[in-house]
């Protein structure tokens, strides 16, 4: 993603951005599927998705941190954008282990799991590791379903994805990992099963380490005029080519070999 200055942000149209929202919360609520947004609200850069993505969250309540999306290779590839897309986490899509999910809004339809990161104190762009580490109050596993209101979400293009809250959909917290903050996560492997199918991978997938998809994330969010706040939650991308879900399936997502690290478990409701 590349850097915007004040002028870019000074530049967005807040009006045409709250029609955005407006055209991306209906279709939130009524479940429709958008081939595309209108012209005259479809965002031309990051800057104006982005700040879609923040009149929406005026409209789809309280939130309690952010997700990245696209922080590997072949997800960048999926959907043509070089570089992660930072969406905001909502209170109205978070589950806990044990859930069972709701599926009847399933589109993109797939699981991912992920590490996930709880802040102590707020956290500025240029961090050192250090102070990103020392920031960090605890290390989790997670779930994500991530969920598009396009039809084809691989080709609207970035600014339309970064409205949509980056694809923002359901997401289930995990239990901590105990020393996690001080674990190797690039090299701890992962692994997501759906009923019979399974993926596996590591935290490598994450831009080569989780923890560089958090600097990341903490030197983007200040080029919009955001930042991570103390006490937010970062999930930090699929670990694992996701999983195809569908209704009625069950979900388990294991950390560290054999699943020593922690697991995530859950099943989406019937059709």
């Amino acid at each position: 993603m590349t850097a915007h200055s004040q002028t870019d942000l000074d530049a967005v149209d807040l009006v045409r951005a709250d029609g955005t929202a407006g055209a991306l919360w209906q279709a939130w609520t009524t479940g429709e599927r958008l081939t595309a947004l209108p012209e005259l609200l479809r965002p031309r850069t990051l800057a104006e998705g982005f700040a879609a993505q923040q009149r929406l969250s005026e409209r789809a309540g309280p939130s309690y941190g952010w997700k990245l999306a696209a922080t590997a290779r072949a997800g960048q590839a999926h959907i043509d954008v070089d570089a992660p897309l930072p969406g905001i986490l909502f209170e109205r899509f978070r589950h806990v282990p044990g859930d069972v999910v709701p599926s009847g809004d399933l589109h993109m339809a797939v699981a991912e799991a992920e590490f996930a990161f709880v802040l102590g104190p707020a956290v500025d762009a240029g961090a050192s590791r250090d102070e990103l580490r020392a920031a960090v109050v605890a290390v989790h596993c997670a779930v994500e379903l991530p969920e598009s209101r396009f039809d084809d979400f691989v080709a609207v293009g970035a600014p339309s994805l970064l409205a949509d809250a980056a694809c923002g959909g359901r997401f289930v917290l995990g239990p901590e990992i105990e020393d996690g903050p001080d674990l190797d996560l690039a090299a701890t492997p992962t692994e997501l099963q759906v009923d019979g199918a399974a993926a596996t991978g590591s935290g490598a997938s994450v831009l080569g380490d989780p923890w560089t998809a958090l600097a990341w994330l903490a030197d983007t969010l200040p080029q919009y005029g955001a930042r991570l706040e103390a006490g937010a939650l970062v999930t930090t991308g699929t670990t694992t080519v996701p999983v195809a879900i569908r209704p009625g399936a069950t979900i388990r997502a294991s950390f560290g070999e054999g699943g020593a690290l922690g697991s995530v478990e859950f099943t989406l409701a019937p059709a």
